[in-house]
């Protein structure tokens, strides 16, 4: 493998369905940061049953339905992300651009910086990770689709029902995968 890395920020991962570890089955994850010193990203469909204004109160207000935490990843669990969609523009203080529209939200700034221009938020406890060429090994293992991302995926209003829906967008033979069976053992 060469040293040059190729970036996937701003893509997904999807799990194949040889993916069976328990912290990324079926998981969407949406690559924040990509480079030669390894990846970092969140896990789009993975809802908690805990408000947003349990942990992050001034926050609430502006985060997207459903009004939850989302578990980001198995990696520091007590950290918050707020991943944030703000169309156009430079976007404002308090918001870092990932890819496109997407970006992270400073969540230890006034929220009232950021309400006018914010289209979507989402809060995350925990991130995936990955150190220095290990998404790669798992991305030749087979672990791992790549597909592009669109804003609508952070924003889903079904987010049990992302890993079929991004599979179903694909052109060819990664569309039947939206198929595969929870249970293969039962088909």
């Amino acid at each position: 493998m060469s040293s040059e890395v190729s970036s996937l920020t701003g893509r997904l991962l999807v799990a194949t369905p040889a993916l069976t570890d328990p912290n990324f089955e079926r998981a969407v994850v949406l690559l924040l940061d990509h480079d030669a010193d390894g990846s970092l990203g969140v896990v789009l469909n993975r809802p908690t049953p805990v408000d947003v204004g349990d942990i992050l109160e001034p926050w609430a207000e502006l985060a997207g339905a459903p009004g939850v935490v989302f578990q980001g990843g198995p990696v520091s669990l007590d950290a918050a992300l707020g991943v944030a969609l703000i169309p156009g523009g430079e976007g404002p203080l308090g918001w870092r651009r990932v890819h496109g529209a997407i970006g992270l939200v400073d969540l230890d700034a006034p929220p009232e910086v950021l309400a006018a221009e914010l289209g979507f938020l989402r809060i995350f406890a925990g991130y995936a990770g990955w150190g220095a060429g290990q998404l790669e090994q798992e991305l030749e293992e087979g672990a791992w689709y790549v597909v592009d991302s669109e804003p609508g995926d952070v924003s889903s209003p079904d987010p049990e029902g992302l890993w079929r829906a991004v599979l179903r967008r694909q052109r060819g033979a990664l569309a039947l995968v939206a198929t595969y069976p929870d249970d293969p053992s039962l088909n």
